[in-house]
């Protein structure tokens, strides 16, 4: 790419104050595709100094005027579609097709999500009747500091960046190192947009040179991560001293109960909905809990599915996996794959090791482990790759208790035919989000979780929200403007 090594400040393309230059590797063929520059905190005090004076202007024009910067933003990413799926297919391993219909997809998706709430957002309104001279106004926070996941690229760059440009905030983005190229491309549409310069800028980097520059920086107002849990709390940390607000999206440990009365396909719909991605998703079902009485049934369908789950370079078109996002990540699931036979669950398909076939690239084999305790590490903490744990239940009592078990809390899943039964344990379950029989979530409503899953909500009118002060006003004249 040719901006590759530049950083967009200010409406420009410019170079980093010091080079240092950072492979971006392919994981399908280990290959080097690209090198980016990897910032400095100089890079960051530039990039937030043209935010920082971006910001009167930009949250002073009119919501129609910010509406009209995301409808041409909008057909600009909709214009480089094809480009941004060949992207994010190269530099994180997800396969060309699913790349084009999710990955891309997710970014259409957030964007129109958040047009919609915009539209409908009142950002000045009477506090109640009864006190017809006091208003309560959502203003912008200032400037952000948004640094975002390699796994889904896209759908965090959009739920954040577009949910605080529309509400008049200005922001640093910070995409991950590991999968940078979608990072790239995204500033290439907003310049191609227009959006006004300082309003978004980007530098590439690493946690510890430029996450950390970005989320102690004095004039950061507040800071929008997604990522592990363990950098979440640093994050946090570090953010603490200037007391800006921060919010969290971090790792999950779903479970997915699958009551006797489910219907057929709950466990290979399952089975798929914890597979997608390489499993390299926060809210993946990675634990699945079965009701005794179809306990048997169930494993022997899981098997099935794990055992016929097939995997391939990510250019290849297809239903296939991908390979894991890189060396690291490939050896700590390995890792934790082991740590599961030591604790004597028992391994139904896949292993350690590459699957046949594929000597290079990081590809991991589709695990299942059956017989599991909620105490095997296995069960406990997130893997984010291609394992599946299963663990039975004799009681709704003891599925909920299994599933709440645990320090996450994002997204927990629901099977069963008796609506009484799902709405009941849905409300019981200590997570953010609760997805039953199959059913997604719709368009704009709220992602985020409890406890060290995070904090905040990303998406829709409450992702907005995220970005937003409120001001309480008394002595207002209600016949003036």
């Amino acid at each position: 790419m040719s901006n590759s090594k530049n950083f967009y400040i200010s409406g420009q393309w410019v170079a980093p104050e010091v080079a240092n230059d950072f492979d971006v590797i392919n994981p399908s063929t280990e290959a080097v595709i690209d090198t980016i520059s990897l910032g400095t905190a100089a890079d960051v005090d530039k990039a937030v100094a043209a935010a920082k004076a971006a910001f009167d202007s930009w949250s002073q024009i009119s919501k129609a005027e910010r509406y009209a910067y995301l409808e041409k933003f909008y057909a600009e990413y909709k214009n480089r579609a094809a480009d941004m799926g060949a992207a994010i297919s190269s530099e994180m391993g997800c396969p060309i097709d699913k790349a084009n219909r999710d990955q891309v997809g997710a970014g259409i998706w957030h964007t129109q999500g958040l047009m919609e709430a915009l539209e409908k957002f009142e950002f000045e309104r009477p506090f109640s009747d009864d006190a017809p001279n006091d208003r309560i106004i959502y203003e912008p926070i200032g400037v952000c500091a948004l640094i975002t996941p390699w796994n889904w690229p896209m759908n965090q760059v959009v739920l954040k960046v577009i949910a605080a440009m529309a509400v008049g905030c200005t922001m640093v983005l910070k995409p991950s190192e590991i999968s940078p190229l979608s990072g790239i491309l995204f500033a290439e549409i907003v310049d191609a947009a227009g959006i006004p310069a300082g309003v978004f800028n980007m530098v590439n980097g690493d946690g510890v040179q430029v996450g950390n520059a970005m989320t102690g920086h004095a004039d950061v107002d507040m800071v929008s991560f997604t990522g592990s849990t363990r950098a979440g709390i640093a994050i946090s940390k570090n953010a603490a001293d200037t007391v800006k607000r921060v919010s969290l999206e971090l790792g999950g440990k779903g479970a997915n109960i699958v009551f006797a009365d489910a219907g057929e396909k709950a466990i290979v719909q399952g089975v798929r909905n914890m597979l997608g991605n390489t499993g390299q998703s926060c809210n993946a079902p990675s634990r699945m809990l079965v009701e005794r009485a179809i306990y048997d049934q169930a494993v022997a369908q899981a098997t099935a599915e794990f055992a016929n789950t097939q995997v391939g370079l990510s250019a290849e078109p297809g239903r296939h996996l991908g390979p894991v996002v890189s060396e690291l990540q490939y050896e700590k699931i390995q890792g934790l794959i082991q740590a599961g036979i030591d604790e004597g669950a028992t391994l139904a398909v896949g292993g350690t090791g590459k699957p046949d076939g594929f000597a290079t690239g990081y590809y991991v084999k589709p695990t299942l482990f059956v017989d599991v305790n909620n105490d095997m590490n296995i069960a406990r903490e997130e893997i984010f790759g291609p394992v599946m744990v299963m663990i039975p239940f004799d009681t709704e009592e003891e599925a909920i208790a299994i599933a709440n078990d645990t320090v996450y809390g994002l997204t927990n899943y629901v099977q069963t035919t008796d609506g009484a039964k799902a709405n009941r344990v849905a409300r019981r379950l200590r997570s953010g989000m609760v997805e039953m029989n199959g059913m997604g979530r719709a368009c704009g409503s709220p992602f985020g979780g409890y406890k060290q899953s995070g904090s905040g909500r990303e998406g829709g009118v409450h992702g907005l929200e995220d970005f937003l002060e409120v001001k309480s006003i008394s002595g207002w004249d209600p016949e003036s403007a």
